[in-house]
């Protein structure tokens, strides 16, 4: 693993910016922060300084603040996402790769899904629930899912012929123990490369949801619904929309950066280094 640190640069400086990111997140309350939600109109719309590192809003909200406790609704979302989907993709996956039977019925569910747009499918199920962060959470996992339970049934496929596990089918090894034992170590590691991207993916859509006013609460701050609160006031208040905006930028670069490093890591076919 050392080795291979030293060998990507890249992937240890995206895995450093999200472990600070996460940090940063944890310890929010103790960050120089004061409360986002406190108001203070004498001094809306201040400019970055000593006072307010990154401004004050329209309604006298410290910007600071906001987005750094915004941060940890991102992070939220996109980890949850991320584990739910691989969990849900694994298990379909498996089941759809090695029994026959069902392959059928939950591939067309998966294209089925899959033929909506991610955006849209997420958008249409938040706008007919309630407003709140366990909604955002489950819109993003439905569209993810199918991409998971396709890689790990393409996994399967191709592991089920493998020599090792027609010797355990031929020993009479149950079905439970052939895929748990056999076929499973085999197929994580492409799919906690996916789950890295997953990650990223859901982080770009919340913004987009929350943007577009129908993700997490106004009264909830995100990086999303404050750079939608702050559109109206780019001209006057250009780090209303900076400041979460480049927040945003370095996390899923800093994601995408691990994923891709990760990907060599388990698959050094993909690197050109095998």
């Amino acid at each position: 693993m050392l080795q291979h640190m030293k060998r990507n640069p890249v992937m240890v400086a995206g895995g450093v910016i999200l472990v600070l990111l996460v940090l940063v997140a944890l310890l929010a309350p103790w960050l120089h922060t004061v409360d986002p939600l406190d108001l203070d109109p004498a001094i809306r719309l201040t400019p970055p300084g000593a006072a307010h590192w990154f401004g004050t809003d329209m309604y006298g909200r410290d910007s600071y603040s906001r987005v750094i406790y915004g941060s940890r609704i991102s992070l939220i979302v996109g980890a949850s996402v991320a584990l739910i989907t691989s969990v849900v993709g694994l298990l379909l996956g498996l089941l759809s790769g090695y029994l026959r039977t069902l392959d059928g019925v939950i591939m067309r569910i998966m294209d089925g899904i899959m033929a909506l747009p991610s955006l849209l499918l997420a958008l249409s199920f938040v706008a007919l629930a309630n407003a709140s962060v366990q909604n955002v959470i489950i819109a993003l996992t439905i569209p993810q899912t199918p991409r998971a339970a396709r890689l790990v049934r393409g996994m399967v496929l191709s592991l089920r012929e493998e020599a090792y596990v027609e010797a355990s089918v031929a020993l009479g090894a149950r079905l439970w123990r052939i895929l748990l034992r056999h076929i499973l170590p085999n197929a994580m590691a492409p799919l906690v490369v996916q789950a890295s991207f997953t990650c990223a993916g859901a982080i770009l859509i919340e913004a987009g949801l929350s943007f577009l006013g129908v993700g997490t609460p106004p009264d909830i701050p995100s990086w999303g619904n404050i750079m939608a609160e702050s559109r109206s006031y780019v001209g006057v208040a250009f780090w209303l929309i900076t400041f979460p905006g480049l927040f945003l930028a370095v996390t899923v670069l800093a994601i995408n950066l691990l994923g891709d490093g990760l990907r060599d890591i388990l698959d050094p076919r993909l690197s050109g280094r095998a």
